[in-house]
């Protein structure tokens, strides 16, 4: 028994794509024999997306050209700190390629955004990693009083938990997400069918047009747009016509919340 064990080195080879097909077969029966480990093998992935939703811009960036002048006139190996930095840009880089590698695993939804704003693509991508997650979906659950006021202070935006519920959705909770400039916050809402919308927050870029957008990825629906300098990025598989009542609620209720904290108004 021991034998046929499928151990952690085998279950990241699968993941990375790694293994001959043999192999791969017999992961995918053990995976189908053993849901905990299918279930530790899906945290794995989406460790991964959100390595990948976190450190892809940085990635992108062009090496500093005063950290080029410093490495460019002696070799890497007559320098202890400059060892100590390849080491850890190693580790950051090799972490972020093997995320690239697990991406495979799923349609990678950063890409299918590829022509939205960045902060746009992250938010579908924190959607696809948390909202089929069902033993810890959120950080801080609907019920606990501090959820608004950790996000707000966290995220330093007006975050609102907002009601859902005539359109037939129940809050879950919320959490804090990594972003390229600081943290942003993901609320999650579920009706009684299971199905879950996120709601995406975060100071956006410039140039984000404020008016509402939409956009359809496969089963994925969005709308985004800015209000009094917070983006919100609204993404769940309803159809279109449900999904813009839940957008259009969610920006009344955010405009009477400004308006209620503006003096004189």
């Amino acid at each position: 028994m021991d034998a046929d064990r499928i151990d952690d080195e085998l279950l990241s080879a699968w993941l990375d794509d790694e293994l001959d097909p043999e192999p791969r077969a017999r992961v995918e029966q053990w995976l189908r024999e053993h849901p905990e480990d299918a279930e530790r093998v899906r945290l794995w992935a989406a460790d991964r997306d959100a390595l990948r939703a976190r450190f892809d811009p940085v990635l992108a960036e062009a090496v500093p050209a005063g950290m080029r002048r410093l490495l460019h006139p002696r070799p890497l190996a007559q320098r202890p700190w400059a060892r100590a930095a390849a080491v850890l840009l190693l580790v950051a880089g090799g972490a972020v390629l093997g995320a690239g590698a697990m991406w495979r695993w799923q349609e990678p939804l950063a890409q299918r955004f590829a022509h939205e704003p960045p902060w746009v693509r992250r938010a579908a991508v924190a959607h696809a990693v948390y909202a089929p997650e069902q033993r810890h979906p959120v950080e801080v659950r609907a019920g606990e009083e501090h959820l608004a006021r950790w996000l707000t202070r966290r995220t330093t935006l007006p975050v609102k938990l907002f009601d859902l519920q005539a359109q037939g959705f129940s809050l879950v909770g919320g959490r804090l997400l990594p972003d390229a400039a600081g943290p942003s916050a993901q609320l999650m809402y579920e009706d009684a069918e299971k199905r879950r919308v996120t709601v995406y927050l975060r100071k956006p870029e410039a140039g984000t047009p404020a008016a509402f957008r939409f956009e359809r990825q496969g089963e994925l629906n969005m709308f985004y747009w800015v209000e009094s300098g917070c983006g919100y990025a609204l993404v769940g598989p309803l159809p279109r016509e449900r999904m813009l009542a839940l957008a259009l609620e969610i920006h009344r209720q955010q405009t009477a919340q400004a308006s209620q904290a503006t003096p004189g108004s």
